[in-house]
């Protein structure tokens, strides 16, 4: 990620460091240049006052020669200094003046009333004169004038004025700004390159910091900033690196926690659903998202509210009184316990959470105890009824003669009998439906077991005018693995009961042929028939199609459920196809043998 040099912090301190200095080497110049100038004017004063003690000092010591005084003078003074000696009366005496305009220069400092009090004073004047220029008539310059009063020569109470160019000062003075200037700019450049440094060392941790920083909110939280120092930088770095080692712990944490909800709530059987506070979803495990998807397309695709509105009463109801709520509903025939429970962050609702439990099968199951235990009465109490009813007839002795009491015997026998293969198939039923049913399976060849099978129906049906046939597309080779005895059992309930069901002159075929992997078993017959509104349940226990008729025929109701039982053992399936007055077909599959 790029950032301007501006916008950073380096930026940002080196340009701090390099105006405070910038404004310190500006107030230091103008100061420095302000105090050069007075010392140079100072100087040149100083020298001014040391050249006129020396000329005064000659004109004590030498009688005045004009000529002669003139010489030695000029040997005494600067090139750049000019000189006055004037009389108490104000006549120039001596002049010791260089350039075109001296004339008009000494004109003007003798006319000048600035310097009457040097003529009886005995301290030296200093002043500074706006003169015309030495080489130019028409300009005029600035000139440090000073005049110096002699008392111990033949000029008594006569005055020295002696004075100066400026461009002396001038060029002193711009040679002394030019290396205030140079160090002032080399000052610059080193504070620019040292603030630059600082501040790139300074910073060089923080940008550190500030990549790793990046990598944690990318998820990299191994990310550490190595420690360079062991200053506040430092420590900053140590705790950036303690707090990655523990956001990595607490983030590993959340989501351990997290897999761990999601996982209890995948594999939770019961629905669930978060509600947020406005009534929308917010999470749902899947079996909560196929019921979701179940009352959506029940509704329509139109309907902005999915869910059913008793779940939403609930929810309201949850929602503004904050209390929880359990009840069992009816939906679109299906049954639920739902329980509503409010969420809180804090002492505020967010939302809600509901649990749905599918309890249709358990009221399946409890309408199918009740009618299994409402059969069972019904189906004994008929034989208990007759065995308790005869049982009184002989016991009080209303048999009047032997074949009357023989014919009571018998019924009792009948009626008992019954009642065993009742409480047989029950316990058999019991077994197969808790899986404790054992089979021992062997290779059995199809043509003879079936063919054997169907025989033993074969006189029976003769008894009725009832042809009962045996027809098979495998060959002698044509294996299966079953358990041979409880396979019997199936062909002979649906043999069974396609006899007691067909009229005289009908037909009973048992059909064997194959179907992709497996041995189709079909029992044919050209009876009555079975209802088709009848025909899911035929297989349910102690369902029947007509049951007073089937009664009469000495059925259970129990056979075709036990049937169901031993095919699915096997790992088949069974099946019936029927037409009223037409005919029934039953069908059973079994896995063949691969040979």
């Amino acid at each position: 990620m790029k950032i301007k040099i501006w916008n950073s912090i380096v930026g940002k301190l080196w340009g701090t460091i390099l105006l405070l200095v910038s404004f310190v080497l500006f107030v230091f110049t103008i100061l420095m240049l302000e105090f050069l100038n007075t010392y140079h004017t100072q100087q040149a004063e100083k020298s001014l006052s040391q050249e006129a003690s020396v000329i005064a000092r000659i004109m004590e010591d030498h009688h005045y020669s004009n000529k002669e005084t003139k010489n030695i003078l000029r040997d005494i003074l600067s090139d750049e200094t000019n000189a006055l000696i004037v009389e108490e009366k104000g006549d120039l005496s001596i002049s010791l003046q260089l350039g075109e305009n001296k004339n008009a220069i000494a004109d003007q400092i003798t006319s000048s009333k600035t310097f009457d009090k040097a003529f009886t004073s005995k301290d030296p004047i200093v002043k500074e004169m706006l003169l015309p220029s030495a080489t130019d008539k028409n300009k005029m310059e600035s000139y440090i004038v000073m005049a110096f009063p002699l008392e111990k020569t033949t000029l008594k109470h006569g005055v020295i004025f002696i004075y100066q160019s400026p461009d002396t000062i001038h060029q002193t003075t711009e040679e002394t700004t030019k290396i205030v200037f140079l160090s002032a700019a080399i000052a610059l450049v080193l504070t620019t390159l040292f603030s630059f440094f600082l501040s790139s060392r300074i910073t060089r941790p923080l940008r550190k910091m500030r990549e790793a920083a990046f990598d944690l909110a990318k998820g990299k939280f191994d990310t550490k900033v190595p420690m360079w120092q062991n200053d506040e930088i430092g420590q900053l770095g140590t705790a950036f690196n303690q707090m990655g080692r523990q956001l990595k712990h607490h983030v590993e944490v959340i989501n351990q926690e997290k897999e761990q909800l999601s996982s209890i709530l995948t594999s939770m059987t019961d629905a669930v659903i978060t509600f947020n506070k406005d009534r929308s979803v917010l999470l749902s495990n899947p079996p909560a998202e196929i019921l979701l998807q179940d009352w959506f397309i029940n509704k329509g695709s139109d309907s902005e509210k999915p869910l059913p509105s008793a779940i939403y009463h609930m929810l309201d109801h949850v929602l503004e009184l904050e209390e929880q709520l359990q009840e069992e509903l009816e939906i679109d025939g299906v049954y639920y316990i739902i329980s509503i429970s409010p969420l809180y962050s804090g002492n505020r609702v967010r939302g809600a959470v509901a649990v749905l439990r599918d309890t249709t099968e358990a009221h399946r199951l409890e309408k199918l105890r009740s009618d299994f235990i409402a059969n069972v009465s019904h189906e004994l109490r008929t034989p208990i009824s007759m065995l308790q009813g005869y049982s009184e007839a002989i016991v009080d002795d209303i048999v009047q003669d032997e074949e009357e009491r023989k014919e009571i015997m018998r019924i009792i026998y009948d009626e008992s009998q019954r009642m065993n293969r009742l409480v047989n198939d029950l316990l058999d039923l019991a077994r197969m439906e808790s899986g404790n049913i054992t089979l021992y399976e062997d290779l059995v060849s199809i043509n003879p077991t079936f063919e054997r099978i169907t025989q033993k129906f074969v006189q029976r049906g003769r008894e009725k005018e009832i042809e009962v046939t045996f027809e098979s597309a495998f060959n002698d080779h044509a294996y299966i693995y079953v358990d041979e005895d409880r396979i019997e059992q199936v062909l002979t309930n649906l043999i069974d009961n396609a006899i007691r069901h067909t009229p005289n002159n009908g037909q009973v075929k048992v059909l064997a042929d194959q179907q992709g992997t497996m041995a189709r078993i079909r029992i044919q017959d050209n009876g009555a028939g079975i209802p088709e509104e009848d025909l899911p349940y035929v297989f349910e226990r102690f369902y029947k199609a007509d049951k007073a008729r089937t009664r009469g025929k000495g059925g259970t109701g129990l056979g075709l459920a036990i049937a169901r039982n031993i095919v699915e053992a096997h790992k088949g399936r069974i099946s019936v196809d029927s037409t009223v007055d037409v005919g029934t077909t039953f069908v059973f599959y079994l896995p063949l043998e691969n040979m």
